[in-house]
């Protein structure tokens, strides 16, 4: 569903800023603004400054602004159609669904009310197992045995749930309410006559354990952890899969860490609640972790959307080995050249715990900065159990690394790994390049030969079991990645998804769209950027939030396109120019996307150049936007100036304004790039 521009410009008119950041941080009226310490980065004395006026938020010490949708992305970790969803239910508006059924829209609709009463109940038992604490003296000595102080024990929300088999009778006076066992406190008829036939009907789930409650990014109670005191088994009891909680996609202490990912650079990924807790007592409040269960690419992506950096950590017995080719399972999806993934391996007899109380956390610190980089442990991964020194050895070897290197996105971290993985197996890059292009990949259940793709495609292009995806779409081998020309030529040229007769692949005939010819007018740096991303979507991705907000900010169709983008990427992932061009139809900004798009098709590349014509075209959008950011840094620069005697924070906003647009323009200069 995509979600109307006008749309989202009202709701971002109607949302107060102010109070949606108020809830997360603490402001203090400042002249016409409001300041407070900011949430993106450690600082100890205010530069975070929300606007009331101009609905925008602004921090004069790291640079991060925004608009309300962008404060519960960047801060709570939303995607972008979950923070509109969210933040039109505050303020009681509908988001347009007009391609929805209205048996979808009321089934969507029942679940959402579903999830929030849900976490209603998990609240009040949470609520109830923190007072039964205060009168537990085991399960208090148990924490304090394991070194956790009382505003530790507050900051993660430990309780306690008591020993008898039906406690929480006294927290819901309603104990026969559905909603107790569909939100997995509470087990119906599954003891097998140990009970009474009383007893035996329900009972709850957690009895005599210390209780963690389990948050979503938005701080809400969504599920239970409870660690037994003594050595019962089974140790660890988490809440069951529920509507409001699934152990694949959540990660325990996220909410208390966001902040920390920041301010230590880092996401430190460990192995189970008491880990998260100790870390943040000695120093690491940067740790999460996963619910017992294996890492997973839902994991992965949930972190990369606050950090750039993470760092699994692990036992080094057998058990953390294969815990650790997991996890790189799940991360190789999103090693992108900007990312860093590093897998940490503990002596065998440490936990982070014990090692931290042993050797110090500077030790542990180091430990972290070593860590073997996700490239190593991939390859260390892949020659496991080969012998190299044999061509058999090396062709297993090949075989084993395949499908690691293809889960890979594009860029020069994949390309380099080639030729490390080619230089091992005594292959040229090339060669190699051409065996795997050349040779069928693993075959999936019912034996369909597995076509790799990144993780953030759609099933398409003939892949197997998504050839419904795009019906008409042509096998692989007739699409091509964008392409790029030098500034002399037409850049660009992406092969058209024509049969005969000029049969385009959506099954509508379209005669092919000839270049723009004649003078003209020069394309303005808008018009460029629009060329460029809609040539290669993946380029959003890795733009910074304030670019993002740049662009959709532009006046006219230019801001309205880049919205539009924006959404399509949150919601379908990376499309090719193809697949954007069917979503464009109808829409106000069709006409702007075909003007541009006509020159990008024009004029084919010598074979082999394709890389260098992307990296060509990267550096191009990286140089057009810091002169779009340049200009829009002397806009701001003059509003500050503007401000003066009026505003007393216009003079230190506009010293940090013009120190970030003098180095922008101090890189401009170093890169050679041509003034405007």
């Amino acid at each position: 569903m995509t979600i109307p521009a006008s749309f989202i410009q009202e709701l971002i008119a109607r949302a107060d800023v102010v109070e949606i950041v108020g809830r997360y941080v603490q402001l203090k009226k400042a002249g016409a603004n409001f300041m407070g310490l900011c949430p993106f980065h450690g600082e100890k004395s205010p530069s975070f400054s929300v606007s009331p006026t101009k609905q925008f938020y602004h921090c004069f010490g790291c640079g991060v602004h925004g608009n309300a949708i962008g404060f519960l992305m960047e801060h709570a970790g939303m995607g972008f159609v979950e923070a509109v969803h969210d933040l039109a239910g505050q303020y009681g508006m509908q988001v347009p669904e007009d391609d929805v059924s209205p048996a979808e829209r009321a089934r969507a609709a029942s679940q959402r009310q579903k999830q929030a009463t849900l976490t209603d109940v998990l609240e009040k038992a949470g609520d109830a197992y923190r007072k039964h604490l205060r009168q537990a003296p085991g399960a208090i000595e148990y924490l304090k045995g394991r070194g956790v102080s009382g505003e530790v024990a507050k900051q993660f929300g430990i309780g306690y749930a008591p020993a008898g088999w039906r406690a929480l009778a006294s927290v819901f006076p309603d104990y026969d309410d559905p909603l107790l066992a569909e939100s997995g406190l509470v087990i119906v008829n599954n003891e097998e006559g140990k009970l009474s036939e009383e007893e035996a009907k329900r009972y709850d789930r957690f009895r005599d354990r210390v209780m963690f409650p389990i948050r979503n990014v938005k701080g809400e109670c969504i599920g239970f952890g409870g660690r037994v005191l003594g050595d019962e088994k089974p140790k660890y009891l988490n809440s069951p899969e529920t509507p409001v909680f699934s152990k694949g996609r959540e990660l325990y202490g996220l909410y208390e860490a966001r902040s920390a990912f920041r301010d230590r650079g880092y996401a430190l990924v460990t192995e189970g609640y008491m880990d998260v807790v100790a870390l943040a007592q000695l120093g690491f409040p940067n740790a999460v972790a996963t619910l017992g269960t294996a890492c997973t690419t839902e994991h992965v992506q949930k972190l990369f959307r606050f950090t750039e950096s993470v760092v699994f950590s692990f036992d080094g017995d057998a058990a953390g080995r294969r815990a650790a080719r997991k996890a790189l399972d799940g991360a190789l999806p999103y090693a992108t050249d900007v990312r860093s993934i590093k897998f940490l391996f503990l002596p065998a007899e440490h936990d982070p715990d014990s090692f931290i109380r042993e050797h110090g956390a500077e030790a542990f610190a180091r430990f972290v900065n070593e860590a073997t980089p996700l490239s190593r442990f991939m390859i260390e991964a892949a020659r496991e159990g080969c012998d190299l020194t044999t061509a058999e050895g090396r062709a297993h070897m090949t075989s084993n690394v395949r499908p690691l290197w293809g889960a890979m996105p594009d860029g020069a971290l994949k390309r380099q790994l080639l030729s490390e993985i080619a230089t091992l197996v005594q292959l040229d890059a090339s060669a190699l390049s051409e065996l795997w292009a050349s040779t069928p990949g693993p075959r999936k259940a019912g034996g369909a030969p597995a076509q790799q793709r990144r993780h953030d495609e759609p099933p398409s292009y003939g892949d197997a079991g998504g050839d419904d995806y795009y019906p008409d779409m042509p096998p692989p081998q007739d699409y091509e990645p964008p392409r790029y020309e030098s500034d002399s030529k037409p850049k660009f040229q992406q092969r058209k998804f024509t049969g005969k007769g000029g049969k385009r692949w959506g099954g509508k005939f379209e005669e092919p769209i000839e270049p723009l010819r004649g003078r003209g007018a020069p394309p303005s740096r808008p018009d460029v950027a629009v060329r460029l991303l809609l040539s290669n979507m993946a380029q959003w991705e890795a733009l910074s939030h304030e670019l993002h907000v740049m662009l959709c900010d532009l006046p006219g169709q230019h801001g309205a396109l880049f919205t539009w983008l924006d959404s399509q990427l949150h919601e379908h992932g990376v499309q090719p120019w193809a697949a954007l061009r069917e979503g464009l139809r109808g829409l106000e900004f069709e006409a702007l996307a075909e003007r541009l798009m006509s020159v990008a098709e024009a004029g084919p590349i010598p074979e082999g150049e394709e890389a260098q014509h992307l990296a060509d075209a990267a550096r191009e959008l990286a140089s057009v936007l810091d002169f779009m950011l340049e200009e829009l840094l002397k806009k701001q620069e003059n509003e500050a100036i503007a401000a003066f005697g009026k505003d007393p924070d216009a003079p230190d906003r506009f010293r940090a304004i013009q120190a970030r647009r003098l180095e922008l323009r101090a890189r401009l200069r170093a890169s050679g790039s041509e003034t405007a």
